[in-house]
């Protein structure tokens, strides 16, 4: 199915590994044009020969999505660049400390998360809003989490933070419906990769006594289709969502996790 992004300027945070190399190369397929932005350039460079190799233009620019002045700049150099910006794809994220209850839990580690991946995503949002407000036209895909929706013992400091990005997630869509602009929310679940494989199931090894490969097996056995989701998953969802077929969805939380969150 054609999604009809081809050209469609993408601005797609945290591009470099996992989620977020799928999502990027995802859009190249669908011929989109990608701004790829973060911290690592060099870490971004190999998906951006990828994309490339897919035939689309690809810019590769530095940004730390915490820092409002460098997310203001993100968005004045790709709209001097390219003229405008039609989609943005928050992926950029982290975990939080794995494993520790709410009161062991540092204050540095809760505002250090909460930073990354709910102030990261404002301040992103709130840099190239204004100019999809003037072109009245644009989608926004936030990849959230569904320990934002159920919470999750031993991830206090994860779940409050994509609970707070669904609260701003809503009230974004809400403010710029009007403009014809859609803001949603992308909620993996458990996504295989090296941070649920190293981190995740790692801890619950460590803490249950058994098996790397058992823990995975016991996350899986938590979903209705019993099975962990992929990077591609993700992408998909994200695809979907940043295209016109999901022009009457906005404001919604769409968990990819093979059930689990809404059963």
């Amino acid at each position: 199915m054609d999604l009809q992004l081809k050209n469609k300027v993408t601005v797609i945070t945290g591009p470099a590994k996992g989620m977020g190399r799928a999502i990027s190369l995802a859009f190249a397929k669908e011929g989109a044009q990608l701004v790829l932005a973060g911290r690592d350039l060099a870490a971004i460079e190999p998906v951006a020969q990828e994309a490339r190799a897919l035939g689309v233009a690809v810019h590769v620019e530095p940004c730390d999505m915490t820092d409002s002045a460098q997310t203001e700049a993100l968005a004045q150099q790709t709209l001097a660049a390219l003229g405008r910006i039609d989609i943005l794809v928050n992926v950029a994220g982290g975990s939080g400390p794995i494993g520790k209850t709410g009161w062991e839990t540092s204050t540095d580690e809760f505002n250090q998360i909460v930073a990354l991946n709910m102030t990261g995503c404002f301040n992103t949002m709130h840099a190239v809003l204004p100019s999809m407000v003037a072109q009245r036209y644009g989608k926004v895909v936030n990849v959230g989490g569904t320990f934002g929706m159920r919470g999750r013992a031993g991830r206090m400091a994860y779940s409050a933070s994509k609970w707070g990005l669904r609260g701003i997630t809503k009230s974004f869509a809400l403010e710029a419906g009007p403009h014809n602009i859609n803001v949603n929310c992308v909620a993996p679940g458990m996504v295989d990769g090296p941070r649920f494989r190293d981190k995740v199931c790692a801890n619950m090894a460590d803490k249950l006594g058994i098996s790397l490969e058992e823990a995975m097996t016991r996350h899986a056995a938590d979903y209705a289709m019993k099975r962990v989701s992929t990077d591609e998953d993700i992408a998909h969802a994200c695809l979907f969502l940043a295209s016109d077929l999901a022009r009457q969805i906005t404001g919604v939380d769409l968990p990819v996790d093979g059930g689990w969150a809404m059963l």
